[in-house]
């Protein structure tokens, strides 16, 4: 997505459609709907947010009627905290109307994730949600897919990986836990997997393990 350079995923099954975070305003997630129907012909019928900042979770409401997932304690999150993600999105460049208007209709998810949750999408396919934070946030989702035809697994990370630019770590993340949070996801999706950041373009196993050392280098664990 454009201005923050944000990602999201589409994972196709028989039947189902999953959606990975749904982008920074109820504007893009639109936008992002209307592109979902072009490229397969169906509408989405469920949501994994990976983690509670506004660039990944203010589209949700124009996907009604969805099936939302989500880590624990990310829904109670963003009931308590809806004024600070708007401030936040403005103070990020969102127009002010635009952060307000999403803020205000902040869906929570249906489903809270502990552990991992299996989602079966039809004709074969299937996605784990799977909660390995805390790192980014306290509430960190990655979604894994099993390849096809020959094809690798694909670990959707959120913002536990960036690609575009250094690991963002605010006031609401646990750096001390942060490079336990990758092993997982490398124990996720071992070596040949493709890890798709939430902010730029998709890397390899050996980028996720060279992130992980330069954070824990950067929080002084091992």
């Amino acid at each position: 997505m454009p201005v923050w350079d944000a990602t999201i995923g589409v994972i196709a099954g028989g039947t189902e459609l999953l959606l990975v975070d749904t982008g920074s305003s109820l504007r893009e997630g639109a936008e992002v709907r209307r592109e979902v129907r072009e490229l397969f012909g169906r509408d989405v019928t469920h949501i994994a947010l990976t983690h509670p900042h506004f660039d990944h979770v203010f589209g949700t409401a124009v996907f009604s009627g969805v099936q939302v997932y989500g880590a624990v304690g990310l829904g109670e999150l963003l009931l308590r905290e809806g004024e600070a993600l708007c401030r936040d999105a403005v103070r990020h460049g969102l127009d002010p109307e635009a952060a307000a208007n999403a803020a205000e209709l902040l869906v929570r998810p249906h489903h809270p994730v502990s552990g991992e949750l299996t989602l079966d999408l039809g004709g074969g396919r299937q996605a784990l949600l799977a909660n390995v934070g805390p790192g980014h946030t306290a509430h960190d989702l990655a979604v894994l897919v099993a390849g096809s035809g020959g094809a690798p697994e694909v670990v959707f990370c959120g913002d536990l990986v960036e690609e575009s630019g250094e690991p963002q770590a605010g006031p609401d993340a646990v750096p001390r836990q942060w490079p336990a949070a990758l092993d997982r996801l490398l124990e996720l999706g071992g070596e040949d997997a493709v890890y798709v950041p939430g902010h730029g373009a998709a890397v390899d196993a050996a980028f996720v393990r060279a992130q992980r050392a330069e954070l824990a280098a950067r929080s002084g664990v091992s």
